[in-house]
């Protein structure tokens, strides 16, 4: 597997480019989530096509193509922060067949997956799976819907050295495992199978959650992976909490449906972190870098190396 490349991490008064690359964005959240990045000491630069609407899309795929390429090429841009997901990111890949070698950082959720997924697998940058800055930066630090800031500071920071998290979860399969950390939304992992930037989990600590979905759903979505061979040789399993996937009266819910498929897999499997989707503050984790998942009574993380480079 070809090495890693791993963005310059971020500095005090560095400017980062905020981009809308799926669906549009409510204008007061986005002012009050850059106001967050500023209180950060960073430098927010909102794109002017970022409160563009086309339909359900924040403006055409080429609009959006383009604001992302101008964050990739600016040399004063250090960062490409998405204002939300929504759903439209995966318009965007027949245009970027020529991703740029040189990484910058971007952090994202929900339909960035496609892109994250999408950018590993052509040319294996690390990307962040975290909060955005009009559904979670808005909110602010430590708070419900908000995001956690020492995992945003130490996976876009941090230069010299790995870190270990709390995953405030529970552990639905025990064990011990290391792997590179890699996945993202449920539904935007499943949707790259078949395309050319199929996702290769062989070896992975596979990061899986969604919202809003029936647990046959998930039970659909994780059976189309197991059949498709992407469960087969992983090294380990973290779930998000999806949230808004009730079951109805009397049947399995998502973590009865997550245990009958992936118990057998005998790989340790996390339960309901906080990435994502979710109710709380949402962490930040470094997708392309090698982790060590440990789940007994307590599940934490621990990132092995830096995910940025000096």
């Amino acid at each position: 597997m070809p090495r890693a490349l791993k963005p310059g991490g971020l500095r005090p008064g560095d400017r980062i480019a905020v981009l809308s690359l799926a669906s549009p964005v409510e204008e007061g959240r986005l002012e009050k989530g850059c106001q967050e990045l500023a209180t950060l000491g960073y430098a927010p630069r909102v794109d002017r096509g970022t409160l563009a609407r086309d339909g359900f899309f924040a403006g055409s795929p080429v609009d959006r193509v383009t604001a992302l390429r101008r964050g990739f090429e600016e040399a004063d841009i250090r960062a490409i922060f998405c204002a939300r997901g929504g759903y439209g990111s995966n318009y965007l890949l027949d245009c970027l067949s020529e991703a740029p070698a040189s990484p910058k950082i971007l952090l994202g959720s929900s339909d960035i997956t496609s892109l994250q997924i999408f950018l590993w697998q052509t040319v294996r940058w690390v990307t962040f799976y975290g909060p955005m800055v009009a559904t979670n930066f808005d909110h602010g630090a430590g708070t419900a819907h908000g995001y956690d800031r020492r995992s945003l500071l130490s996976a876009l920071t941090e230069t010299r050295q790995g870190w270990s998290l709390d995953l405030q979860c529970e552990s639905l399969v025990a064990g011990q495992a290391e792997g590179l950390l890699l996945g993202g939304c449920l539904t935007l992992v499943e949707s790259t199978l078949g395309t050319p930037w199929e996702l290769e989990t062989s070896g992975a600590l596979l990061v899986l959650e969604d919202r809003a979905m029936k647990p046959y759903q998930v039970d659909r979505a994780l059976m189309h992976l197991k059949q498709a061979g992407k469960l087969r040789r992983l090294a380990g399993i973290i779930l998000g909490d999806f949230p808004e996937c009730e079951a109805p009266g009397g049947s399995e819910t998502v973590r009865d449906v997550a245990r009958r498929i992936l118990q057998p897999l005998r790989v340790p499997v996390a339960w309901g972190a906080p990435i994502g989707h979710t109710s709380r503050a949402v962490l930040t984790l470094p997708l392309g870098v090698p982790a060590c998942l440990a789940a007994s009574e307590t599940v934490t993380l621990k990132i092995l190396e830096p995910a940025c480079v000096g």
